[in-house]
C-alpha cells in the first residue's frame, strides 16, 4: 500500500550542495564502496551540465518537517560511455549510482524505498531498462537494489570503474 504522501523528493544536486557531498563521501560507509573524492570543483560543475548525466540529491519528506536531504542518486545515458557494461541495453537506457550519506539513515529500508521511486520515475519518462554495478562485496546494496526490482545479470567483472556485479531493472516487468 503506496500512503497518501510522498517519502522522498528528488532535487537536482547544484554547486551550492558542494560541502555536504564533501561531507558525504567522508563517511566511513560511502568511502567504502566509492573512494576518495577526487572530483575537482571544475568537474563537478562539468558534470552537472552534462546532459548525459543527472545528478540529484535525494530528500527525506515527512508530514510537518522540512524535507531532509540524505542521500546522492545519478543516472546517465549509459549508451555516453565507450565502452560501458550496460552498452547492450536498448537506447534510452540508463545507468544508477546511488549513496545514502547520512549514516543514521542507513539499514532503515530508505535506500531500497528511494531506488523503487528513482525507477518508477524513470520508467514513466519512458526509459526501458535501468543498470546497476555495486562492489560484488556490497551485499547491503545489493539486497536493496534487489528489493527495488534490479536482478543480478552478471558478475562479478571487471569494468573501467572497478569490479561489479551488473544488475538490470525492466519496465514492465
Amino acid at each position: 500500500m503506496k500512503l497518501p504522501f510522498m517519502f522522498y523528493r528528488f532535487r537536482p544536486a547544484t554547486m551550492a550542495d558542494l560541502p555536504m557531498l564533501v561531507r558525504w563521501r567522508q563517511e566511513p560507509e560511502v568511502l567504502r564502496w566509492w573512494g576518495e573524492w577526487e572530483l575537482p570543483e571544475a568537474e563537478l560543475e562539468a558534470h552537472l551540465a552534462d546532459p548525459a548525466m543527472a545528478m540529484w540529491i535525494v530528500e527525506h519528506v515527512e508530514p510537518g518537517r522540512p524535507p531532509r536531504p540524505f542521500a546522492f542518486a545519478q543516472d546517465y545515458d549509459c549508451h555516453a560511455w565507450d565502452p560501458h557494461p550496460f552498452s547492450h541495453l536498448p537506447p534510452g537506457s540508463r545507468g544508477m549510482d546511488q549513496y545514502i550519506g547520512e549514516p543514521d539513515m542507513l539499514g532503515r529500508g530508505h535506500g531500497s524505498a528511494f531506488l523503487r521511486e528513482q525507477c518508477e520515475r524513470l520508467f514513466e519518462a519512458g526509459v526501458p531498462a535501468i543498470g546497476t554495478d555495486p562492489h560484488p562485496d556490497n551485499a547491503r546494496a545489493i539486497r536493496a537494489y534487489e528489493k527495488a526490482g534490479f536482478r543480478i545479470t552478471s558478475g562479478p567483472v571487471d569494468t573501467g570503474w572497478g569490479r561489479a556485479i551488473l544488475m538490470e531493472n525492466w519496465a514492465g516487468t
